[in-house]
């Protein structure tokens, strides 16, 4: 299934295709490659395709419809729907069904968008993976914690699906199968209604296959919720207006390669100074400023602490049912001292305020790897998010993109990170850089 959600929205609309008939082909799709990929946890045919059938009725009467109108979208198995389990990929909640729907599915749906399904999540999205693989290769892991939806959008069998970063969890498993995955802002796209690991640091992520298709959604996505005190009142962002014009001057990317580069592997270095060096003088090396290079330390603080408050009730129900790592996670976040979690805390503004200043004097965006390499061989990890964290702590809006390869054949990720609240200015920037990329 390889029609966009931009492309398959507009048929939809003109009637040139129906919602029923793009369903069916992604079902078809799903039956092919699911026993390779097993990206989904709950998939429902004939309540899919009642939606479906629902959305062409729906245009057919003549009403508006909206954007998403009849375009199928995966959801990630911690996002509550009230029609569909939410299982948050723990047998802890085995068979849960919430009663209402996520703030980001009730603007799915009110978008006109078919809930297709839950994807596979690792254990609570920490690292205990799930049984889904990588599309490129079954042999070599999806990333994670949004591994079904990386998986699902990377093998067509959904055009867009909804995923979650804590640390790495959009952009790293997006830049293993080979997506585009888009962490947007810390607050822009409401949480509430999806488990909550982390206040500080939990967003909601969307994977596609295009730059406009992660535009579209986020454009429906983005906005107040009361349940969510990080978003606020806003007006609408015209992400697809923005992501689609052509920057006002060719952009400046600062390069940042942070203290994790000497975990990028051998090819990753070389990959990234080929296409610095084809981008020429539109790019520039940076060093990260010293009062970020602990940012990972503070990272580990906050989501340990609280993580293992958040799930204090998963622990003194059934611990003993929990994964090895996601119990030593909750133990050590029970032992953090109030004075260090609030210490990183405070770490977190100066920080903001830092980046705030680069952005501003010179640079449009930041160049750094989206993961340390290819998707590692084997599925009892999920690989390493340290390319991630610091954009995740600081709130950065960040997006992968799918634009090298790696010796081994699998996608080698790109991630642009951008200004706070400039996420739409980042899509642009991103489709300015894929364009200097494919004309290299």
């Amino acid at each position: 299934m390889s029609l966009s959600a931009a492309d398959a929205a507009q048929q939809i609309r003109e009637g040139t295709l129906s919602s029923e008939d793009l369903v069916k082909a992604c079902l078809e799709r799903i039956r092919e490659l699911e026993p390779k990929v097993e990206a989904w946890t709950f998939l429902d045919e004939e309540h899919a395709l009642g939606q479906a059938r629902a959305a062409d009725e729906l245009r057919r009467s003549g009403q508006a419809v909206g954007p998403l109108c009849g375009v199928p979208v995966g959801l990630k198995d911690i996002i509550d729907t009230a029609d569909m389990p939410t299982e948050n990929g723990t047998v802890l909640h085995a068979g849960r069904t919430p009663r209402n729907d996520a703030a980001v599915v009730a603007r799915l749906r009110a978008a006109g968008a078919v809930i297709l399904g839950k994807t596979v999540t690792t254990e609570c999205a920490y690292f205990t993976p799930g049984k889904t693989r990588n599309p490129h290769n079954p042999d070599h892991t999806p990333g994670g914690s949004s591994s079904g939806s990386a998986a699902a959008v990377a093998a067509g069998m959904v055009p867009l699906a909804l995923g979650s970063q804590t640390n790495g969890s959009v952009i790293r498993p997006a830049a293993f199968c080979g997506a585009y995955g888009f962490k947007p802002t810390h607050g822009l796209i409401p949480r509430t209604g999806i488990l909550k690991l982390s206040h500080t640091l939990d967003h909601v992520g969307v994977f596609a296959r295009t730059l406009e298709d992660i535009a579209l959604a986020a454009e429906e996505l983005a906005g107040y919720d009361e349940g969510d005190p990080d978003t606020r009142p806003r007006a609408r962002v015209p992400f697809r207006a923005v992501a689609a014009e052509e920057p006002p001057i060719p952009p400046v990317i600062a390069f940042v390669k942070t203290p994790m580069w000497e975990h990028a592997e051998p090819e990753t270095r070389e990959a990234f100074a080929e296409l610095v060096e084809a981008l020429g003088d539109r790019v520039e090396e940076v060093e990260l400023f010293p009062s970020a290079t602990e940012a990972w330390d503070w990272h580990k603080t906050v989501m340990e602490a609280e993580m293992a408050a958040n799930l204090e009730r998963e622990w003194l129900s059934g611990r003993e049912k929990l994964s090895e790592k996601l119990r030593a996670l909750i133990e050590r976040g029970r032992e953090v001292r109030a004075v260090d979690y609030q210490r990183a805390l405070a770490r977190i503004a100066p920080v903001q305020e830092s980046f705030e200043e680069l952005f501003t004097q010179r640079y449009d965006a930041i160049l750094t790897p989206a993961a340390p390499g290819t998707a590692p061989k084997g599925l009892d990890s999920t690989g390493d998010p340290s390319f991630c964290t610091l954009w995740t702590l600081v709130g950065l809006p960040a997006v992968s993109m799918p634009l090298l390869q790696g010796a081994n054949g699998l996608p080698l990720g790109v991630q642009l990170v951008g200004r706070r609240h400039f996420d739409a200015r980042l899509l642009r920037t991103a489709r300015w850089l894929a364009q200097q990329v494919a004309a290299a």
